[in-house]
């Protein structure tokens, strides 16, 4: 099984899965990407099986799956693909002509990052997806920044500040985790996402942050995208981290670029998810 981390960044061959049990569906959608992204890369499957297997090979940045398949449902597709990749969190995109019950029975989940209606065209979808494989670098948002070294957080920190997001420092888990608190209280959930360092001062490290957010808070990938800033790059220690909860990871020594596109990505993926919810 392919185990790399996707590196959400802007690309000249950005990868998009396209699953649809109908050939003519899946050429029409592969024609207006071409088209709205050149040099984007299709992954054409007709089926969930067949979409499982190519994901064995590599990473994808984006996937449309049909809300009926060959051989499985969209949504249980989706909920298999979180479960078994072991890659960073994807947009997962439930395209389809028949979403209005679902839609307004909430039964979204947190495995489907949204539905997309055929009645909006493809054309439309094609712009969707570009929004997400080629971020802009320039955000509004609030990053909830947990980093105990001063100098590391006054550099970091300018960088976030510098493309328009509004950084809430804590200086250890625990006080990201008050801040949360807080915030739940009053009916927010506190930030877009979260930006924490793997070893910090304190009783709480940033793998605890995760597990609490993910559990105590119940805050799923979708809701609160977390970022973990890491200097270890043992493949098994990097996929625990995945697997415990965290969205992504960045290796240190920060690389700017790389960092404020993955920050911006996990944002859009939030912000879209609580405009459709209806979530503070």
């Amino acid at each position: 099984m392919h185990t790399g981390i996707a590196r959400h960044l802007p690309s000249d061959t950005p990868r998009v899965m396209i699953v649809d049990g109908s050939r003519v569906v899946r050429r029409m959608i592969e024609q207006l990407l071409l088209k709205e992204l050149p040099g984007v890369s299709v992954v054409s499957c007709g089926s969930g099986s067949e979409a499982l297997q190519a994901l064995l090979t590599a990473p994808v940045d984006f996937v449309t799956t049909a809300l009926r398949l060959p051989d499985m449902d969209g949504m249980e597709l989706a909920r298999t693909l979180r479960q078994q990749m072991q890659q960073a969190y994807m947009p997962i995109v439930v395209v389809s002509g028949d979403v209005t019950e679902r839609l307004e029975a909430r039964a979204l989940g947190e495995d489907v990052t949204d539905y997309f209606d055929k009645a909006l065209g493809f054309p439309a979808l094609a712009a969707f997806i570009r929004g997400y494989v080629r971020p802009e670098q320039q955000a509004s948002g609030a990053v909830l920044y947990v980093e105990d070294s001063r100098v590391v957080a006054l550099a970091t920190r300018r960088m976030m500040e510098k493309c328009g997001l509004t950084v809430l420092h804590s200086i250890s888990a625990e006080d990201a985790l008050a801040l949360l608190e807080s915030a739940r209280a009053q009916g927010r959930v506190g930030a877009d996402v979260v930006l924490t360092d793997v070893n910090l001062k304190g009783t709480l490290s940033g793998a605890d942050l995760i597990a609490r957010v993910r559990g105590e808070f119940g805050y799923g990938r979708g809701r609160l995208p977390i970022l973990v800033m890491t200097g270890d790059d043992n493949p098994r220690n990097q996929a625990a981290l995945l697997k415990s909860g965290a969205n992504d990871l960045v290796q240190k020594p920060i690389e700017e670029r790389l960092l404020i596109t993955k920050l911006l990505f996990q944002l859009r993926v939030s912000q879209h998810l609580r405009q459709r919810d209806g979530i503070a």
